[in-house]
């Protein structure tokens, strides 16, 4: 079986073709500013075609499904359930968090990933692997990093971070945590799709119709329009 993995959630552009043994078919990120919507299709035809790969010799959608970037989450998602649909093949859905988390494999402790939510807030779940598996430790989330930096101090272990927003909250991570916080290097903060197909290769599929993006939060129009209907 074939997978093709796609993420569209914050900047990085990532593709990848996996077989079902795990074997990296194609892969393709960029991480630029650019519009997802204009270009994913493109990178997708590209890949396959690079792969001698047919849409119909596809097995499994793998889509992240958020958090990030509200837009570039809907654009993913609308993506894999129409090709998904269209193809009549099974969809599932990973955090986007769970993907990026999947970078520290070979670290002994907790891996945090983050992504920068503004006002001093971030995306974060924890993570960490048991032998080759990785688990979920905190649920994601959106709050404080001020708050959750106090909760993984009272952990007492080695915590690594992950993310390409990490820079932006290095200081306050130091100032908490001291030799408890760790950071790879920068190659380690760009999600990898074949990590996202390598982790939906092993979930069950969702209904295509039921699957949906996780914002974990709601937009701040959305939620003053809401608060208006109130």
């Amino acid at each position: 079986m074939n997978v093709l993995a796609i993420d569209t959630t914050n900047h990085v552009l990532g593709l990848a073709l996996v077989n079902n043994d795990g074997t990296v078919i194609g892969e393709y990120i960029t991480n630029l500013k650019k519009n997802h919507s204009v270009r994913a299709m493109p990178a997708i035809e590209k890949l396959m075609a690079d792969c001698d790969l047919k849409p119909d010799q596809l097995g499994k959608i793998v889509i992240a499904t958020g958090p990030g970037s509200y837009t570039g989450v809907r654009i993913g998602v609308s993506i894999a359930k129409t090709m998904a649909w269209a193809l009549n093949i099974p969809i599932v859905g990973v955090s986007s968090l769970e993907g990026l988390a999947a970078s520290g494999r070979y670290f002994d402790g907790v891996v945090c990933p983050i992504f920068d939510a503004r006002r001093g807030q971030v995306y974060t779940g924890l993570y960490q692997y048991n032998e080759d598996e990785l688990e979920c430790v905190e649920e994601d989330q959106n709050l404080l990093f001020s708050d959750w930096l106090t909760n993984l101090k009272a952990r007492n272990r080695p915590v690594l971070f992950v993310g390409q927003d990490v820079n932006l909250h290095k200081e306050l991570i130091v100032s908490l945590l001291g030799d408890l916080a760790c950071f790879g290097p920068e190659t380690m903060h760009n999600p990898r799709p074949s990590e996202l197909a390598t982790l939906g290769i092993k979930k069950e599929a969702t209904d295509v119709h039921s699957l949906v993006p996780n914002y974990i939060r709601l937009a701040e129009a959305e939620a003053k329009w809401l608060e208006q209907q109130k």
